[in-house]
């Protein structure tokens, strides 16, 4: 069994209860092709083989992909995408680049496609009889968090710089859920997931993610170079457990509710540079006095009423990571 059919295997042991109602059923997804989108396909694939659900997914890419059992593609662009025939049960929007340097360099663009894309799945979402619809959102709406809150909770109600072009995305993403808590009266429930940092296969090593870079050192055999001082704080939810969460708060999520999804397990970067390696260069230098910049959720609310929880620790996941890049980088 390969390392990708484990985690498949966990996510199905993890969400019997859930696949019923999908049971003949007819989604639609955008942002199918990035990591949350690629997760999602695949247990979705693996749920419709293994219950025999006889469901269907049409996938939103921007270029062309090849159709599988179960799953059509079709290209657009979020933003002005045709609409598919038929209906549709349930949506699932996932589709906004993550990309910092997009986030610099074109903030208006970046921002359109948070607000006008999600505008665009929404009018889809009710000409097409959909009951259920997923928004990806960020724990980016939330702004910096104040570095003496240990855990940021889903009634925190900070947000980010609106005075600061770099907010683009985060505004974009408010805006988002806001743009989707306002279509209640369209008849179809919404739920919002605010993703934070996350491990796994399919996260880009080469993007502005410090655990994908780390995992991209440490393949290459380079050191593990830190770009800062390393004493920022995140946590980071393995992508199987993501997949599990995604799809319950899409299925059991309180309607027009937030949720917070990520792991409570803070590390700096610097001790998450070391779990990859002996070998580390620490570039930046440390503030003497200084408290660290967090980036830590609390995911109390998804615990209590959705008995979600974080099943694969940080170093099982980087290991799965690593496995897996191994063995689709080898002949």
């Amino acid at each position: 069994m390969t390392g990708l059919e484990r985690d498949l295997d966990h996510i199905l042991e993890h969400t019997q209860g859930l696949w019923d109602e999908l049971r003949g059923a007819s989604l639609f997804m955008t942002g199918g092709t990035g990591f949350f989108g690629r997760w999602m396909v695949e247990s979705f694939c693996a749920a419709n083989r293994e219950f025999q659900l006889g469901a269907r997914l049409a996938v939103l890419s921007r270029g062309p992909q090849n159709d599988r059992e179960g799953v059509s593609y079709c290209s657009g662009d979020v933003r002005s995408f045709d609409f598919p025939k038929g209906d549709f049960s349930h949506v699932i929007h996932l589709a906004t680049p993550a990309s910092a340097a997009l986030n610099e360099s074109h903030p208006f663009e970046m921002q359109e496609i948070c607000v006008n894309g999600t505008r665009r799945v929404l009018e889809m979402a009710r000409l097409h009889g959909v009951r259920k619809l997923l928004l990806a959102s960020s724990g980016a709406v939330y702004g910096r968090q104040p570095v003496d809150l240990d855990k940021i909770p889903e009634e925190y109600l900070g947000g980010p710089d609106p005075l600061d072009p770099r907010s683009a995305y985060a505004e974009g993403k408010r805006m988002a859920e806001w743009i989707a808590a306002a279509s209640k009266a369209d008849g179809f429930e919404v739920k919002i997931a605010r993703g934070f940092a996350f491990a796994g296969p399919y996260l880009p090593l080469d993007a502005h993610f410090a655990v994908g870079n780390f995992i991209g050192d440490a393949l290459a055999g380079r050191p593990i170079v830190v770009q800062g001082d390393g004493t920022a704080v995140r946590s980071y939810l393995y992508a199987a457990d993501l997949a599990i969460w995604l799809w319950t708060i899409l299925i059991r999520g309180v309607t027009g509710r937030a949720y917070n999804v990520g792991s409570e397990n803070a590390i700096s970067i610097g001790d998450l540079a070391r779990l990859m390696g002996p070998e580390v260069e620490v570039r930046g230098t440390p503030v003497v006095g200084g408290k660290p910049e967090r980036y830590v959720p609390s995911t109390a609310r998804a615990r209590a009423e959705l008995h979600l929880e974080e099943r694969i620790d940080l170093s099982q996941a980087i290991r799965r990571t690593l496995a897996w890049h191994r063995l689709v980088r080898s002949p």
